[in-house]
């Protein structure tokens, strides 16, 4: 069984204007309007098709081409094989125009423009091209026109992978933010004051210190108390050991 080849059309646009364009005055890109105006340098309309060439051999290759035919008879006029993105470049002021590199009989090679009457076909020609871009791996990457177009996907190189283990003698520092600002004490080391239900401050308690001095002046008002009562029954004529009470160890009635 010999080797199959099969062929199916990506695109395909009835009409489309072909144009002798001047050398290119631009590093960024073609311009259309040199193109149209103000001498319309039209030579030619074509039948515009986008054909995909593979064969069903194990090794299979894919080749894309742009066909340039006469839209009456079909008879080829010119082809671009689609061999680097570069192949094929939009206008810089237009989303109908294109330059593209075609190659003629005995290999001579020219930059035509090529100019799309309707915006959607553009557009679609732009899809089918862009959808030969990722089959043949170039989308994402600049193709090399000097090696051509083997039809063969690429696979993407792999990330040479990175360790992010610390080493010996690093440290990893970990900032939390304001988790848990609310709960901070000021740099004095005390806690903020306290809003009761009403919205007013909260009275705080007394220091301990104060407490103990009011115990202990508390503490010397009592024998003072007592011993003025008892001094009041000894006026009346009565001793004070008859009433039960002796000077006390320190004194505290005298």
């Amino acid at each position: 069984m010999g080797d199959e080849t099969i062929q199916r059309v990506l695109h395909i646009s009835p009409k489309v204007h072909i144009y002798q364009i001047p050398p290119q005055s631009s590093a960024k890109g073609h311009i259309a309007s040199q193109w149209t105006s103000p001498t319309s340098r039209q030579i030619f309309t074509a039948r515009l098709r986008v054909m995909e060439t593979s064969h069903a051999s194990s090794d299979a290759t894919i080749k894309t081409s742009i066909l340039l035919e006469d839209p009456s008879s079909g008879e080829l006029f010119a082809e671009a094989p689609y061999i680097a993105p570069a192949v094929v470049e939009q206008a810089l002021d237009s989303s109908r125009f294109f330059a593209v590199r075609v190659v003629g009989e005995g290999g001579m090679k020219a930059t035509l423009g090529m100019g799309f009457e309707d915006r959607t076909d553009a557009f679609d020609f732009g899809v089918a091209l862009q959808e030969v871009r990722k089959v043949l791996g170039w989308e994402g990457a600049k193709a090399d026109v000097t090696k051509g177009n083997t039809g063969k996907p690429t696979v993407p190189k792999v990330g040479v992978k990175r360790n992010w283990s610390l080493k010996e003698g690093e440290t990893l520092k970990v900032d939390l933010g304001a988790i848990g600002a609310g709960k901070r004490k000021d740099e004095k080391g005390e806690q903020p004051p306290s809003y009761n239900e009403g919205g007013g401050f909260a009275f705080l308690p007394p220091p301990p210190s104060l407490n103990i001095k009011a115990d202990r002046r508390r503490s010397r008002e009592v024998p003072k108390a007592m011993a003025a009562k008892v001094n009041a029954v000894a006026v009346e004529g009565k001793k004070l050991e008859e009433l039960g009470f002796d000077d006390g160890e320190f004194g505290e009635f005298q």
